[in-house]
């Protein structure tokens, strides 16, 4: 049974209508990620980040896009009445169209970019802390729901865990490179999600010692080869390659969702929700691996180290 990586409870797939909690509740530095495809017969859909998931729960923040109108609404609800009613004239979704939503919560209000541009900040109107829910309702499938930068997962009791301490970059180039001093520990958390292009022949994810460029860990898709490679790279020589898998999700205009997770004695590789394949650490010194690269046939949506 396939159980996720600690700090990294992504829903795949729900139902809509869809409520659930945001573990820990929201926080300045937060981002909630929402991933899915406006569908033909679409006429609105809603996002609202609400105090409870309970039916007439206040809503910190709502948003919903009216396709038909073309125009985004954006509003609170308090005590069952409703606020001052923002609409964007401008609609930066079409039906039959996949998008991305990325919700940033920042000391001023909720931060909205859609498919990587700017939309729009609605102020704070009630305390973020307050918000502990996501409900999506109306013409919408989900695909990916994701919260990043300091959320907690059930049973953690409150306490911050380290794979989302950190802000997610979200949208960088490749090839992207982030240094993070001290190296690996055991339970070292990285989540990249991207688009595998069309035509795409391959991308890389190294886990290197930045200050020799040996690579502990080389992770290589091969997409027109159909396999994913591991090995590791001493003292510029490669070893003994890897490609067995549990199952290969690298196909071209595919999104992938894909977590690689330092253990004692390996990593442990996650893709879309599912166990993909280990590596035995090759590379002893863990304190030592202190760079993470992407690079290739990859548009990155985020990486959170």
């Amino acid at each position: 049974m396939f159980v996720s990586p600690a700090g990294y409870q992504p829903v795949y797939n729900p139902s809509v209508p869809y409520v659930g909690p945001i573990y820990g509740g929201l926080r300045s530095g937060m981002s909630v990620y929402i991933q899915g495809v406006i569908p033909l017969e679409a006429s609105s859909f809603l996002l609202n980040l609400q105090g409870g998931e309970a039916e007439g729960s206040d809503i910190g923040f709502h948003f919903s896009p009216h396709l038909d109108d073309s125009c985004v609404v954006l509003n609170n609800c308090q005590g069952g009445e409703w606020g001052s009613e923002e609409k964007i004239e401008s609609l930066p979704f079409s039906k039959e169209n996949a998008f991305e939503i990325i919700i940033t919560i920042i000391q001023e209000g909720y931060q909205v970019k859609v498919n990587g541009q700017d939309f729009h900040t609605f102020l704070h109107r009630l305390p973020v802390e307050t918000v502990n829910a996501l409900q999506i309702g109306g013409d919408v499938s989900i695909q990916t729901i994701s919260f990043l930068g300091g959320a907690v997962s059930a049973g953690d009791e409150g306490e911050n865990l380290p794979a989302l301490s950190g802000n997610a970059v979200f949208y960088p180039a490749a090839p992207y490179a982030h240094n993070f001093p001290g190296g690996l520990t055991p339970q070292k958390t990285f989540i990249i999600r991207g688009l595998v292009p069309p035509g795409a022949y391959r991308f890389t994810v190294n886990l290197l010692v930045g200050s020799t460029q040996n690579i502990a860990f080389h992770l290589n898709p091969r997409i027109q080869e159909g396999a994913v490679v591991r090995n590791s790279l001493m003292e510029e020589n490669w070893g003994q390659e890897e490609r067995d898998v549990n199952f290969n999700p690298f196909q071209e205009g595919q999104y992938v969702d894909f977590v690689i997770r330092c253990e004692a004695e390996m990593f442990k590789v996650f893709v879309n929700g599912q166990h993909m394949c280990d590596y035995a650490h090759r590379y002893s010194t863990l304190s030592e691996i202190d760079t993470l690269e992407v690079a290739g046939d990859i548009q990155i949506s985020y990486v959170s180290a």
